[in-house]
């Protein structure tokens, strides 16, 4: 299908000249010459919002005023509240957020076929990706058997699932799919998928050039404007909106400039950059807007590095973190294997179009910071959050500090020796690192001794995710630290759970052309599969022993990844503290095993001969990897690897495809349900009520993350998820994952809000999914929901600041909605949730006047009644009158989240979907 372009911009169209072909763009020149305004000082990223706009530009959806608005924009200091209606080139999705999309996708199909209206209708309009990434779990590791074992499993589990997106494949146009074991969706984007440049015939049959745009259904789509590509995460509900034709209704966004002086010093990586950078800009506070990277230390960041940056967008809050085009753009098109014609059209674009960063870049930004690079240090963050920076050298103190904090007032040295009396006796304990009497202390056997584990012990070592896999420079360097301690005759303590899942095929094709690869097999980092794994939460279980010290003794136990999340639940159950650190630290930690060692400065082990080794005795020099780099990274590698990538091996290839334009929903299938979104659905929308005598359905504190709202990993039998399998007969062993079960409303809704760490304050101490029932009584939240949406009872939520912060995860809304909340009330919202809430018909309220739930002495036994619906106006305050337990009331005033007009519709019909379902079946 050719795209529509607008009409009335005659004069901004111009025509490009490049290797002999011709190409119609949007000049932003020539709107200035027009007398639209001033925008030569626009910042880059915002330039492509506005070529967006011009190329819409039809005095309607899009006028004039959007246009100068832009202007506007500089002039007012970079500020501006204009909403937009833009359109981004394409969406991409991963399959755990893509399947419960394509599942809504084949429903609204039934739905519209039920209004009357034609399914075909319901088909994306813009070109859709879906990489099927998230699905493998380390069942296997530390063998040479790892990856295909575990490639198995996956297939084993998930096989009606990839039944389902085989069927999407073919009966949606515009929908392709990426199969298992290629890689994880940001990096196959990044290094294949991504144009910088896109291009496509327009309805007059002319090609036209434009900036590379997406949204995507993972919030880590941001990794790609490392590559100067706008993108950004959001729900799959907005995201299906938009492949339906829908334009992302947006504010024109602040953009803060983050200005990068000098280079990287010996010793450090990319990784340590991207931990201070996540520090600083959540420090700053930089949620709902774009983060724009300039400054001459551009000139010494790869692009690789620049993708780690953009990557980890979510974790600083922003809506992205972009790049401008420049020669280091140029350079990485050209070393992954891009068309020669495309890399040509890249340069001759942005310089004709004033998005190529030259040396004296400088435009106008809404606010700036500055780092020199070469002030980073080595780091890693957590326990429990990205922003929770740590410099390595201070990292074990930190860590004790940490434990004392966590076993204040408790008894942290419960003698275990008890445990072992039949069985002759614990062995003697060994001294922990930094401990001042606050670690606890267990053991286990194997078949080779009895090993101690006690607060610290490092039970997970992962390189693995999008954020560092597609960073040559820190694979390289993890490969040559596993060398370097393989000399020496150092191995991975034998409780750390080790593993290697790169984010493309080409990571192993390096890492074996440099010969790396048997090093860190001979560590324990054999391949275990191309995803995401660990940091989603698909670290599989550790060995039973292990896992039953830990739980047995009540060990603090830690985990290490290459990750961009480290949330509390969500790398293992069995894990309390989880650190983020390059792949090179990951491996070194594995050597320790213990993270109260001071791994900068303390000895890491010992050599054949006895001899204390140290971190600096392994890291190689920044020479040693760059020559790696240049001589393994090659554009036929990439070449090579993406000639193929949508064909998958024999088993995708294997897998059957049933069903026609409609999908045939199989009764018996525990992973795809048709959701009840649509069912019953009217011709005609509703319209906004108030909210009368709603009951709190859990009182929650600050950065309530979508981790805590849907968690993405296994669960037990014990929950309602668990039981609802297995009264359908499936055991324990193939419960999977609730993100691989994202297609059956009937498990998420049980999973909502039952993260192992989420804390109802509305209960004393309780960790899980716990609330009250309308008779007062403990619960779980699913049968408390159901109980009182039995009675008719309407539900809220109260929570804290940052209220839905990390991943794009729309079944925290969708979730939410099901389970009867009809409104959340919070200090904050991070930007992906509030949206998908509204794309639910779920209202977000913001708390006004210095309330929050402390001051307002909130226990979750009250009657909350909000007014002012029915007549709201976008970013309306209303009252909202709270009736306590002993029958006083107080009335406080609330600020609705319905932020433009087109989200009051969408709340209007019930969710953006309903909207668009109307929609179509009228036309």
């Amino acid at each position: 299908m050719p795209i529509i372009v607008g009409q009335d911009t005659s004069s901004t169209r111009k025509t490009l000249e490049v290797n002999g072909k011709t190409y119609a763009y949007y000049s932003i020149p020539a709107a200035e010459a027009a007398g639209l305004g001033t925008f030569s000082n626009l910042p880059a990223a915002l330039k492509v919002v506005l070529e967006n706009m011009l190329r819409f530009e039809d005095g309607k959806t899009v006028s004039v005023d959007d246009v100068k608005a832009f202007s506007d924009w500089g002039k007012n200091g970079g500020k501006g509240d204009r909403e937009l209606a833009y359109r981004p080139a394409r969406v991409l999705m991963q399959d755990f957020t893509g399947v419960p999309a394509v599942v809504d996708l084949a429903a609204m199909r039934d739905g519209i076929k039920a209004l009357g209206g034609d399914a075909q209708k319901i088909n994306p309009l813009n070109p859709v990706d879906l990489v099927i990434d998230h699905s493998v779990m380390i069942d296997e590791f530390g063998n040479p058997r790892a990856f295909q074992m575990n490639v198995d499993r996956e297939y084993e589990r998930n096989i009606e699932r990839y039944e389902f997106l085989k069927w999407g494949q073919s009966a949606f146009n515009n929908f392709r799919v990426v199969p298992p074991g290629t890689g994880i969706c940001h990096q196959v984007n990044l290094e294949y998928l991504a144009q910088t440049v896109w291009t496509d015939t327009d309805q007059d049959g002319a090609e036209v050039a434009y900036p590379d745009t997406l949204v995507g259904t993972d919030s880590h789509t941001t990794m790609v404007n490392g590559a100067a590509v706008l993108g950004w995460g959001v729900g799959g509900i907005e995201a299906e909106a938009a492949m339906l034709g829908q334009p992302i209704s947006m504010l024109i966004p602040e953009v803060v400039g983050f200005k990068l002086t000098g280079e990287m010093v010996e010793g450090t990586t990319g990784t340590d950059l991207v931990l201070k950078v996540v520090e600083m800009l959540r420090e700053k506070g930089v949620v709902g807007k774009f983060v724009e990277f300039y400054g001459s230390g551009l000139d010494n960041l790869p692009l690789a590095q620049r993708a780690t940056i953009a990557n980890m967008a979510p974790e600083y809050g922003a809506t992205c973190g972009f790049f401008p085009i420049d020669a280091e753009t140029i350079r990485y098109l050209e070393q992954t294997g891009r068309d020669k014609d495309r890399i040509a059209l890249v340069e001759a674009y942005a310089k004709e179009n004033g998005m190529w960063r030259t040396a004296d870049y400088d435009p106008i930004y809404t606010d700036t910071l500055e780092l020199d690079m070469g002030t980073i240090v080595p780091a890693i963050s957590g326990p429990k959050r990205p922003q929770d920076y740590i410099a390595l050298d201070g990292a074990g103190p930190a860590f004790s500090k940490f434990v004392e904090g966590l076993r204040s007032g408790k008894d942290a040295s419960e003698s275990s020796e008890a445990r072992w009396e039949a069985e002759g006796g614990a062995p003697e304990p060994v001294d922990v690192p930094g401990d001042k009497g606050h670690h606890k202390k267990g053991w286990y056997k194997t078949e080779d001794g009895a090993y101690q584990l006690h607060d610290g012990s490092i039970v997970i070592a992962s390189i693995t995710s999008c954020t560092n896999t597609s960073n040559p420079y820190v694979m390289i360097g993890a490969g040559l630290v596993a060398r370097k301690a393989r000399e020496l005759g150092l191995n991975r303590k034998p409780w750390v759970k080790t593993s290697l899942a790169p984010g493309s095929q080409v990571v192993s094709d390096y890492l074996e052309a440099a010969d790396l690869q048997k090093d860190l097999d001979a560590i324990g980092f054999n391949l275990v599969g191309y995803g995401c794994t660990t940091c989603i939460g698909n670290s599989g279980p550790l060995d039973a022993p292990i896992s039953k010290a830990i739980n047995d003794y009540d060990l603090i136990a830690t985990a290490v990844l290459s990750g961009n999340r480290n949330f509390e639940g969500r790398i293992s159950p069995d894990v309390r503290a989880n650190y983020l650190a390059s792949p090179p630290l990951v491996v070194a930690y594995a050597l320790v095993g213990d993270m109260n060692v001071n791994i900068a400065t303390d000895p890491i082990g010992t050599d054949k001969d006895g001899n204390d080794v140290y971190l600096k005795d392994i890291w190689p020099s920044n020479a040693e990897i760059a020559e790696l780099v240049e001589k393994t990274v090659t554009r036929e590698s990439f070449q090579s690897k993406y000639a193929d990538v949508f064909k998958g091996d024999e088993k995708w290839q294997a897998v059957e495809v049933n069903g026609g334009e409609t999908y045939d929903w199989p009764a018996t299938s525990t992973y795809v349900q048709n959701p009840p979104y649509f069912q019953g659905m009217s011709k005609d929308p509703g319209v906004i009520t108030n909210i009368e005598g709603a009951k709190v359905l859990a009182l929650l504190g600050d950065m309530i993350t979508t981790d805590h709202i849907s968690p993405a990993g296994s669960f037990k039998e014990s929950t309602p998820a668990g039981q609802y399998l297995i009264e359908r007969q499936v055991p324990v062993r193939e419960f999977n994952s609730y993100g691989s079960r994202r297609g059956n409303h009937e498990v998420m809704m049980r999973g909502t809000f039952a993260n192992i760490r989420i804390k109802n304050e509305m209960l004393d101490g309780v960790e899980g999914g716990y609330t009250k029932g309308p008779d007062g009584k403990q619960t779980s939240i699913y049968e408390a929901s159901m109980a009182y949406q039995d009675q008719g009872t309407p539900l809220v939520i109260f929570g804290g600041e940052q209220y839905g912060a990390g991943s794009s995860r729309d079944w925290a809304a969708k979730g939410t909605a099901l389970l009867g909340v009809k409104a959340v009330i919070a200090e904050s919202f991070e930007r992906i949730h509030r949206s998908n809430l509204v794309g639910m018909g779920v209202i977000p309220f913001e708390f006004t006047g210095g309330d929050t739930r402390k001051t307002l002495g909130l226990t979750g036994e009250e009657t909350v009644s909000i007014t002012g619906l029915d007549s709201i106006r976008p970013l309306a305050e209303v009252p909202c009158e709270i009736t306590f337990a002993d029958g006083s009331t107080k009335t406080i005033t609330l600020k609705c989240r319905i932020d433009t007009a087109i989200e009051k519709e969408y709340v209007e019909h019930g969710g953006v979907l309903h909207y668009v379902l109307r929609d179509l079946a009228r036309a």
